[in-house]
């Protein structure tokens, strides 16, 4: 078969323009960057700390010479008798500079600082949240993607059987019961079904929020694909660890310290109020004389000079500032002391929870290989008539439960690891003190296991 030379062209430009609308590929540290990009909340921190900056060039500028120029002109039109000029003008261009402000300008420099340095913790705290959350969402789709196929296969399975009993009940091997479970059991499972559906739409929705994009499907009905398997890796952090981890490396608690510091340059910044300002000038001016006794109209020449001013008494109004700024030191020691008290509760609820995880896991994985030998005895036994159909579905059903349930065990192995490393401020790797993944070998192992667990029962009829 012989293709024209302009089909082959409109050909290719299909499959670019396919491709090109195709729907991205994540795996979850590649939406974990996408998500340190373009997440609203993220980038909101990082402007944060961008107005930071601009505050400390504002606050230096008192240590900066400033230059004001200023002017008038005034013509009278109707004058009674008075030997003054009709004319009347000014105009001057001044350099002041601060010589003392009682440590005013050195406090708000140091405020300044102090400031960047807090939204700095700021951002990082937000963005280690967004990275746990992406994480757990990432794992929540795969977890939801996993029961999907179990629940299509587990359905495709109780189609065969229904199928199988159908044939049977034609054949007049088995009676009308048997169809009836069937179809009984089938139905059961659908509902089951569109719910792992409908939690697979809401993880894409999720994810997608995280990730600041538009939730525009692709050519899969979902607007990006993710690659991976829910799988599991041992490991074992240590609770002291992770406890003087989160202390010293969680960024809300230094946070939280850079409030207090802030507060002590505020009350010194009060503070100088009860002192005095001295300010040097030294400029060009230009003026006229009205009174023509006193001199020529046009006058010009240079002045310099000091100007000092000190609130001798101003009404108990700076007292007042500095008490309440003493207040808000007071609260903010209370507010670091609530942190590292949280702080110390996050990691120790993650820590539970991730221990937790690993006691289901370790016995649902045993309970799957359970369920999987409970179904093949209940299929010889009916094939040796000592059982009946109902043994078989029930085993099957309980073959499905037991695997979505260690499949739910790895998602809260998985989100317990992610929570308990924010809390942290670290990796899971940095946690990992007793176990590391040894090679690719095992990585292979563990993935190959996580999909045999996402397999669905055997054929029920298979005897």
């Amino acid at each position: 078969m012989r293709l024209e030379f302009g089909t082959v062209v409109f050909l290719a430009t299909f499959a670019l323009a396919v491709r090109a609308h195709a729907a991205p590929t994540y795996t979850i540290e590649e939406a974990v960057a996408i998500a340190q990009a373009q997440n609203p909340e993220i980038a909101i921190a990082r402007k944060q700390v961008q107005a930071a900056r601009g505050g400390l060039i504002e606050a230096r500028s008192g240590f900066l010479p400033s230059v004001a120029s200023t002017g008038f002109y005034d013509k009278r039109q109707h004058q009674s008798a008075t030997r003054l000029r009709d004319e009347d003008y000014n105009a001057s261009l001044r350099v002041e500079q601060n010589l003392y402000t009682g440590g005013a300008v050195t406090s708000q420099v140091g405020i300044a600082r102090l400031n960047i340095e807090k939204q700095s913790y700021e951002f990082h705290e937000i963005a280690d949240r967004v990275t746990m959350e992406v994480r757990i969402a990432f794992n929540e789709l795969l977890l939801n993607r996993a029961k999907v196929r179990v629940r299509e296969d587990s359905v495709g399975v109780l189609e065969e059987e229904l199928k199988s009993q159908q044939e049977r009940l034609r054949a007049g091997l088995v009676g009308t019961l048997n169809v009836q479970r069937a179809e009984v059991a089938l139905a059961n499972e659908r509902p089951e079904l569109i719910n792992a559906q409908t939690q697979l739409k809401n993880s894409y929705l999720r994810i997608a929020e995280l990730l600041g994009t538009d939730f525009r499907t692709g050519a899969g009905g979902t607007p990006f694909e993710i690659r991976g398997e829910l799988q599991y890796y041992p490991r074992h952090p240590d609770l002291n660890e992770c406890l003087a981890r989160g202390a010293t490396n969680r960024p809300v608690i230094k946070a939280r310290q850079k409030d207090v510091e802030i507060q002590d340059q505020q009350y010194t910044l009060d503070r100088s109020e009860l002192r005095p300002r001295v300010r040097a000038f030294s400029g060009y001016e230009v003026y006229s004389e009205r009174d023509p006794e006193v001199g020529q109209e046009f006058n010009y020449g240079y002045l310099v000079g000091i100007n000092a001013t000190w609130n001798v008494f101003d009404g108990f109004a700076t007292k007042g500032r500095m008490q309440a700024t003493r207040a808000r030191r007071e609260a903010a020691v209370q507010a670091l002391d609530a942190a590292r008290r949280a702080v110390a509760s996050e990691v120790r609820s993650a820590f539970f929870d991730l221990e937790q995880a690993e006691r289901v896991l370790e016995t649902e994985t045993k309970n799957v290989q359970t369920a999987d030998e409970a179904l093949e005895m209940a299929k010889a036994n009916l094939g040796a008539g000592l059982g009946t159909q109902l043994d078989i579905l029930q085993s099957a059903s309980d073959v499905t439960r037991t695997r979505t349930t260690r499949l739910s065990a790895i998602y809260l192995h998985n989100v317990a690891l992610a929570r308990l490393a924010r809390a942290c401020a670290s990796s899971a790797e940095a946690l990992d003190f007793g176990s590391k993944v040894k090679n690719s070998k095992n990585e292979n192992h563990n993935a190959a296991q996580a999909s045999d667990v996402a397999s669905p029962p055997a054929k029920l009829s298979q005897r």
